[in-house]
């Protein structure tokens, strides 16, 4: 069976890198975005959106099912979505609409790209939208949910200030910051490779297993940031 894998976020920070490493791993990759990747190659498909809130019409025509991986990489900042009820529009309502079209159609492995510091009782506004999201997207029972939770992700964010400042001082006291501490900011292309590595390892491991024994394994795996820069640590 010829593997399928489908991505919304794909322009984003992490979404761009994982792009490159599932072009490589899938024989046809979904790409469903309000702009095309800069580059595109034979086994990409773009569906383009004119903006989110007609993903359901486009997902109704795309087929998916339970030979495709689904991958998300969509998120925003309260500032760059202009306030709490847009973010919220996006990080959750938009994410989890994909979560629940994909496991609709049949789709198998969801891989979701949350943050530290995610929860449902947090008093942080971010890290409750980020909570909420796991929470429901775990109950929509796919076979396999992976969740990814790093931590402040290093490279250019485009339109945010803030989190571009952030950088610019930790690339100061970054000889300081142990390297196994939890919440050490890790590169955007080391998320997208732990990502790409654990779909990949999934794929391995439930190769030869029973389809019927596998439609009734309900697995939810969360891979923190410490596990993320662990998974992605370079050999000296």
């Amino acid at each position: 069976m010829k593997r399928k894998a489908i991505i919304i976020g794909a322009t984003g920070l992490v979404g761009k890198q994982l792009v490159n490493h599932l072009s490589l791993m899938y024989d046809s990759l979904i790409i469903v975005a309000r702009k095309p990747p800069k580059r595109m190659s034979a086994e990409m498909q773009f569906y383009q959106l004119g903006d989110f809130t007609n993903l359901q019409e486009i997902m109704a025509s795309i087929a998916i099912g339970s030979d495709t991986d689904a991958f998300t990489c969509l998120g925003s900042t309260k500032k760059q979505a202009g306030g709490e009820e847009a973010f919220r529009r996006i990080d959750y309502e938009y994410n989890f609409e994909f979560a629940k079209v994909c496991r609709e159609k049949g789709v198998q492995r969801f891989f979701l790209l949350s943050a530290l510091g995610a929860d449902v009782k947090s008093r942080f506004f971010y890290n409750r939208v980020k909570g909420e999201l796991e929470q429901a997207v775990s109950e929509l029972g796919f076979n396999e949910l992976v969740i990814f939770q790093p931590s402040l992700l290093l490279g250019k964010h485009k339109g945010r200030v803030l989190e571009n400042a952030a950088q610019s001082i930790y690339k100061v006291f970054s000889p300081l910051v142990p390297k196994t501490m939890k919440a050490r900011p890790i590169e955007a292309q080391r998320v997208a490779a732990a990502m790409a590595v654990t779909a990949q390892n999934l794929y391995e491991r439930h190769r030869f297993m029973d389809a019927q024994t596998e439609s009734q394994v309900h697995k939810v795996t969360i891979i923190d940031n410490k596990q993320l820069l662990a998974m992605t640590q370079l050999k000296s």
